[in-house]
């Protein structure tokens, strides 16, 4: 696939299913995420996988911290209990910031989103799908608390990637005048 078809042609891609990458694709898409722009080479990420089994325990904690709202409802819990399963690998984005005088920690975490648009682009490229989900439980203290996060550490997002289940969608046409204008 040419790089510019690969750029204008991503898709994120929410019907996932087996195989999920093996360690020689999983480790390419780890070498795309690292060529992320990462001004003073601070690499300020670091990325748990969750497969199998393990899966499920996300799911128990992901539960777990739904249960913890006062207004909390069964069907909820239950959904956040499906949340990792609906992919054979979970990555798991953490932005690390470190303290640096030239370098804000929101530049720092902008480092790390570029970490993950590499990923699945690679993922893309080398027939795989995949799709970036945040939501109220990547933000929630319980669920950082149950993945080891360190205080300065956040979830920036959990990567769902697999085999694309069905032919990839395609994007929507853009229109770039409605969005760029010269200055001033």
């Amino acid at each position: 696939m040419e790089a510019l078809e690969l750029l204008l042609g991503r898709v994120s891609v929410s019907r996932l299913g087996e195989p999920a990458p093996d360690t020689a694709q999983l480790e390419t898409l780890f070498k795309a995420a690292f060529r992320a722009p990462d001004h003073g080479q601070l690499r300020p990420w670091r990325f748990l996988t969750v497969q199998g089994d393990a899966r499920e325990r996300l799911g128990e904690l992901l539960a777990e911290a739904v249960g913890r709202q006062p207004e909390a409802k069964s069907e909820a819990e239950a959904k956040a209990r499906k949340m990792p399963l609906r992919a054979p690998l979970v990555v798991i984005a953490i932005g690390c910031p470190q303290v640096h005088a030239k370098i804000p920690p929101g530049e720092q975490l902008l480092t790390v989103g570029c970490a993950v648009h590499g990923m699945l682009l690679a993922a893309q490229a080398i027939g795989l799908g995949g799709i970036w989900r945040t939501g109220p439980l990547a933000y929630d203290v319980h669920v950082a608390a149950g993945l080891g996060l360190a205080e300065h550490e956040q979830i920036l997002g959990f990567l769902y990637l697999g085999t694309p289940e069905g032919a990839l969608r395609t994007p929507p046409v853009v229109e770039v005048a409605d969005f760029v204008r010269a200055w001033p």
